[in-house]
C-alpha cells in the first residue's frame, strides 16, 4: 500500500471515512465517480463492487492512503473483485490500529 498525496478530489484505490449517513465512521474506497460532486464507494461486505454506495464529496474524510493494486484494477478492468477490497480495509485498519491512531 503506497501513500499519496492528493488535492481535494479523491482517486479510485483511495480510502476514506464516512462521516454523514448509516455509514459514519466506517472506511470505505473510492471506485468510481459521478460528476459533479459524488463519488462510488465499496468495501467488498457489506457494500460490495456490484452495488457501490453514492456518497456526496462533503460527507466524506479523504485519508492519504491510496492502495496502487486496487487503482491498477480499476483504472485497468474498471473493476476490483470484493476480497482485494476487504484485504486492502483490512491491511489499513490494522496499520493505523497499531500506531494508535
Amino acid at each position: 500500500m503506497n501513500v499519496a498525496e492528493t488535492e481535494g478530489r479523491p482517486r479510485p484505490g483511495q480510502i476514506v471515512r464516512i462521516l454523514r449517513g448509516r455509514d459514519a465512521g466506517r472506511f470505505m474506497i473510492v471506485v468510481g465517480f459521478e460528476e459533479p460532486h459524488f463519488v462510488l464507494l465499496a468495501d467488498g461486505d457489506m457494500r460490495k463492487m456490484d452495488r457501490p454506495k453514492r456518497k456526496n464529496l462533503k460527507h466524506i474524510q479523504i485519508t492519504h492512503t491510496v492502495n496502487e493494486e486496487i487503482a491498477d484494477a480499476i483504472n485497468q478492468f474498471g473493476r476490483v473483485n470484493n476480497a482485494r477490497l476487504r484485504y486492502a480495509l483490512n491491511q489499513y485498519l490494522l496499520s493505523h490500529e497499531q500506531k494508535g491512531e
